[in-house]
């Protein structure tokens, strides 16, 4: 959903402006365009809540220090209320204009929509204003969450952004955050709340303090809003924000968090009754030494997977991840207790280990997915230089202490309600090497949006070697619309030129005429098209 700092090497970005688009159009599908890793987003309000019922313990804190820490800041306030302490924080200078009032006036108009959004940002608000403060950021950002991904940490567009903070996987390298089998930390809050700070930061230093240009640029890419502002320059037009020539999507983007600001900053004008949250600590950091089976770190918690998984969803597995981070969220009033448990572990008990006779054939990716683990892991338990095993030999395994239908949450939406059921025929497909969501669609003639959808995942992540992926044949979703309706699906596309490429190669390819890729593009024929070059194609997705 946004963050490209460089270019892109996949084939074609359909996902990401496509679905801004109908998020901007209607604020209430901004739950909607997103798909969670739990199987139900109400769901997932309903554990937070049910967490914070004990008076004892309420909201989000990485520290063992539970005081509330003011900074420099003067204007902060002490109060019970954490929107007070907020409010007090509030600086931007918000316009009245049409695009802020227009979305002002759906916010406040949404109460019920306000409310959900609050209660999905208990668990860890408190964190993020803390944060905000330690770095002497503008207090606006905490709201920048509600327009990203209402707040929901196990959200991820079809454009592959994840998380709260909505980073595409390559920015997200870029600003520290790990992403492996085991774990993806664009899910972890406080990581990713980190990684946030850190390339607004970059972004605010890099438009000369500018603020709405830095939003802009997290939303659309930094070399983008950069060559709106140069452009701009070069015809002598203002640079700010409200003049530039951006897409949609970002022009809408701005306006929202100047929206909510301006709500939070002044609810009462505009009878909104805000959702009360408490400003004080409920969640500490607590570190775990080494890995950990998530069902026993739930046990020892006193708590079900599922509730551990919602404070802790970075964590894609049945365990923690091998190489880090060792760390879990847990809530205050069952910290001790679960340090206390803890500590009796021995290294061998927090983990369950299988003794596996090596067989004719076996091979240690083959043996690594038939018990839900890595390569590495069985060759680190197993002290193993390289991968050579031979048959009647053993292995020792780490598995998981329960069925793994126990920990379908940590299978990210692989196996949960999220992956969808397809029509007619269901077909395995068991991923080979130089396989790609694009060349298995076209093998059985479907969309890798669609095999992304039944399999439950976004249609950019990266395939694994020997992965089952389910397909569905002969009658799908968008075949039988089209079908029934006689309509084409179109879609705007962005191409990448590959080595090789020619107009008509790329004509057959998106079965569109040479003449309207020049026209689309404003190309001359007889001009070689370069690698790299982008180009703009408006395809029917049902036919290619």
């Amino acid at each position: 959903m946004k963050k490209i700092l460089f270019p892109l090497s996949l084939t074609f970005l359909v996902g990401c402006q496509n679905m801004q688009s109908a998020n901007n159009t209607n604020n209430e599908n901004s739950d909607d365009y997103l798909t969670s890793a739990d199987p139900s987003k109400a769901n997932n309000v309903d554990i937070y809540q049910a967490l914070l019922a004990d008076e004892t313990a309420k909201v989000i804190h990485p520290k063992d220090d539970v005081d509330i820490q003011l900074t420099d800041k003067d204007s902060a306030v002490i109060s019970d209320d954490l929107w007070d302490r907020v409010r007090s924080q509030l600086h931007f200078d918000i316009p009245q204009n049409s695009k802020v009032i227009a979305q002002r006036n759906w916010y406040a108009k949404h109460d019920s929509y306000m409310d959900r959004v609050a209660k999905r940002s208990e668990p860890f608000i408190y964190y993020i204003v803390e944060e905000l403060e330690k770095h002497n950021m503008p207090m606006e950002l905490v709201l920048l969450p509600i327009v990203e991904s209402a707040y929901d940490p196990f959200a991820y567009s079809h454009g592959s952004a994840s998380g709260m903070w909505q980073f595409l996987s390559g920015t997200g390298k870029d600003f520290g955050l790990k992403q492996d089998w085991w774990y993806d930390g664009r899910r972890d809050v406080v990581a990713s709340t980190q990684a946030a700070i850190k390339y607004l930061t970059y972004l605010h230093k890099y438009f000369d303090g500018d603020w709405l240009l830095a939003l802009a640029a997290y939303n659309s890419g930094q070399g983008r809003v950069a060559r709106a502002v140069k452009d701009n320059a070069r015809k002598g037009k203002p640079t700010d924000f409200w003049n530039l020539r951006l897409p949609k999507e970002t022009r809408d983007y701005v306006p929202k968090l100047l929206a909510l600001a301006d709500l939070i900053k002044r609810p009462d004008d505009f009878n909104l009754k805000l959702y009360a949250i408490d400003n004080k600590p409920v969640i500490s950091k607590v570190d775990i030494g080494s890995q950990l089976d998530l069902a026993l770190a739930a046990d020892l918690a006193g708590l079900t997977i599922n509730q551990l998984h919602a404070l802790n969803p970075g964590f894609n597995r049945w365990a923690t991840a091998p190489n880090g981070p060792h760390s879990l969220l847990i809530p205050k009033n069952k910290e001790e207790a679960f340090k206390t448990g803890l500590a009796k572990l021995g290294k061998d008990d927090r983990l369950s280990w299988q003794r596996y006779k090596i067989k004719n054939g076996d091979n240690l990716g083959a043996i690594a997915n038939r018990f839900n683990t890595t390569v590495t892991v069985i060759k680190e338990a197993n002290n193993l230089a390289n991968n050579w095993i031979r048959a009647g030999k053993y292995l020792l395994i780490p598995t998981a202490a329960q069925s793994l239908d126990k920990y379908k949450s940590y299978e990210q939406v692989r196996k949960t309600k999220i992956a969808k059921k397809g029509s007619g025929n269901k077909v395995t497909h068991t991923v080979k090497s130089g396989d790609t969501l694009w060349d298995i669609g076209q093998k059985y003639k479907v969309t890798s949006k669609e095999i992304a959808k039944w399999n439950g995942f976004a249609p950019k992540d990266m395939l694994r070697l020997g992965q089952k992926l389910t397909i569905w044949t002969g009658s799908t979703t968008a075949s039988k619309s089209t079908a029934a309706t006689g309509k084409s699906v179109m879609r705007n596309i962005n191409y990448k030129v590959r080595n090789g490429d020619s107009l008509d190669r790329i004509a057959n390819k998106f079965k569109v005429s040479i003449s309207d890729i020049e026209k689309w593009n404003k190309l001359n024929r007889k001009k070689y098209l370069q690698p790299g070059q982008m180009l703009k194609l408006s395809v029917n997705v049902t036919s290619i």
